[in-house]
């Protein structure tokens, strides 16, 4: 009798129509309130993804899941779930979050960790009445981690590898990321979550390993070990089933090549999709590679989430975080008429200035603007110290900067349009939280904000969030920058940035409520009280934009 493994998981949701995503245990045909879809196989694994269309706008359908006309969800005696479409309402409430690792229920005897943010808002979504619950979740990377294993995943591997071999105790293939993905979403909480609340995901490097694609020295190295070709392989073809294609809404995957060619193979496509990765790898060493950045439309939001990992050009004396054809297609997604641009990409756009100024000037270093010694020494410096996000992509960050001034200026927009009230770049990797507003020096109708919000289940160690903090000082920006300035002049930015709150630290979750022209975003901790009841403490309660487009000081705390 075929069981369901995994999920089910709404992933997309439209005005009238959604998507469902399971693993079974076998191959079958998988039912959603009347659509039907035969499952496919992968490496012996059975996926599905059931378009449900020929819905009603702003409507809330509880829905069923069937394997051959069998009824597995919901499960007995659980809450049902519900498919709830997107209203003409002007209105969007998005929660978003980075940087999950395992569950609380598998990380027990982990003192670093604390409460699951992700579980906790599960937790108190089933005691709330719908009408407050969030239309979507994004999350913004590192959903699994490959390279940090809970206690029983690690002996799970150990009874099949040597774990003082390379790669040590980390993944290795396809078979052990499906081991990952069911420890993370098979929590009893976050699974009805998930079955409920239309998920948009993006990877980040722990979904393949630390620091992935950090530079082109990092790619050599890996490249020339015995076991990366088959972990590679193994990440982005289960990123592809567990996650992008559920990013795709019913038009997109009907025009998709690849998809097609897997719903409709009739065997195992492992094969298919061993190819297909290992293209996508290649696009770091100046091939073209998948697109991972897609686009959503919600309410009076345009979503756009940028892939700021696989899609980065290391090759040739070139560092681009994404490639000249991909940020082209980005650019032509911000035409158009939306209140807000909601940018997600997993690496913050906006850093603490002092640590932007260290990532630019470290690049410049590695250029080799100062000679080849120079050079070596900021490799070593740019791999030991994290130094990879977009200020450590200079070119790349600068025409993110001038797009983003095009769209806040009203030259993105259609006809009789006007600039969309926020352009907000919502992002995670740093595990803590903060936001930042940008000041453009010919001024734009738009406020731009960075919304960092991580993690969801992970830690910081104490030195790091000292720096953190000390970071974001005014005095230690001008110190730094005079410190690098005795060495290789700091390359100047476009515009300047303040800090409007944070940084704040522990397991979090963001949710950004948008209606019309305004926006408001809150930030809460998650905790567990004495009785070992998950709570909720308000870190950040912020008015972005108001229905005028103005934002009132009282609504902000002093830089």
């Amino acid at each position: 009798m075929t069981e369901l493994i995994l999920g089910p998981l709404l992933r997309h949701v439209g005005r009238c129509d959604a998507t469902v995503w399971v693993e079974t245990s076998g191959p079958c045909t998988v039912g959603v309130l009347g659509h039907t879809e035969h499952t496919w196989e992968v490496a012996g694994h059975h996926y599905a993804l059931v378009v449900v269309e020929g819905l009603e706008a702003g409507s809330s359908t509880p829905y069923e899941v069937t394997l051959d006309d069998r009824l597995v969800w919901p499960l007995p005696d659980a809450k049902p779930s519900t498919i709830r479409t997107l209203a003409d309402d002007g209105s969007l409430v998005l929660v978003f979050g980075s940087c999950r690792f395992a569950t609380m229920s598998t990380t027990e005897d982990n003192n670093h960790l604390g409460t699951d943010a992700l579980d906790a808002f599960a937790l108190r979504m089933t005691e709330q009445p719908e009408s407050q619950w969030p239309d979507a979740l994004l999350l913004l990377g590192d959903q699994v981690y490959a390279d940090e294993l809970s206690a029983e995943t690690e002996r799970r591997l150990a009874e099949i590898h040597d774990l003082s071999e390379p790669p040590g105790p980390q993944v290795r293939n396809y078979e052990e990321y499906t081991w990952l993905y069911a420890e993370s979403w098979s929590d009893p909480q976050v699974r009805w979550l998930m079955s409920t609340v239309p998920t948009s995901m993006i990877f980040d490097d722990h979904d393949v390993r630390d620091d992935w694609n950090t530079s082109q020295s990092w790619r050599d190295e890996l490249e020339a070990t015995s076991w990366w070709e088959e972990r590679i392989v193994g990440a982005l073809s289960s990123y592809w089933v567990y996650q992008h294609l559920g990013n795709l809404g019913p038009a997109q995957l009907a025009e998709n090549e690849l998809y097609q060619r897997v719903r409709n193979h009739g065997g195992d496509v492992e094969p298919i999709l061993r190819e297909f990765a290992s293209a996508a790898d290649e696009e770091a060493d100046g091939a073209k590679g998948a697109q991972w950045s897609y686009r959503r439309d919600l309410g009076p939001a345009r979503l756009l989430v940028i892939d700021s990992r696989c899609g980065r050009v290391l090759t040739d004396g070139r560092r681009e975080m994404v490639s000249d054809p991909e940020f082209t297609w980005i650019e032509r997604q911000t035409q158009g008429d939306y209140d807000h641009l909601l940018v997600g990409t997993s690496l913050p756009w906006l850093l603490p200035r002092a640590l932007h100024d260290l990532e630019s000037w470290d690049e410049r270093l590695a250029e080799g603007s100062r000679g080849p010694r120079l050079a070596a020494l900021a490799e070593k410096i740019r791999r030991g110290a994290d130094l990879e996000h977009w200020a450590a992509f200079r070119s790349s960050f600068d025409r993110l900067t001038r797009l983003f001034g095009d769209v806040g200026r009203g030259q993105c927009t259609g006809p009789g349009g006007r600039a969309p009230s926020t352009i907000s770049v919502l992002s995670g990797d740093v595990h803590h939280a903060y936001v930042a507003e940008a000041h453009y020096p010919e001024p734009t109708q738009s406020h731009v904000y960075q919304l960092t919000c991580s993690p969801l289940h992970n830690y910081v160690p104490a030195a790091m969030k000292v720096a953190f903090r000390i970071s974001w000082r005014r005095a230690t920006e001008r110190t730094t920058r005079f410190i690098l300035g005795r060495v290789s002049k700091v390359p100047p930015v476009p515009i300047e940035w303040s800090k409007i709150t944070g940084p704040f630290f522990g397991d979090q979750v963001a949710t950004l409520r948008l209606h019309g022209r305004a926006a408001h975003l809150v930030m809460e901790q998650a905790t567990t009280d004495s009785a070992g009841t998950p709570q909720f403490t308000t870190m950040a309660d912020l008015v972005l934009s108001t229905a005028d487009d103005s934002v009132p000081s009282a609504s902000r705390p002093p830089l």
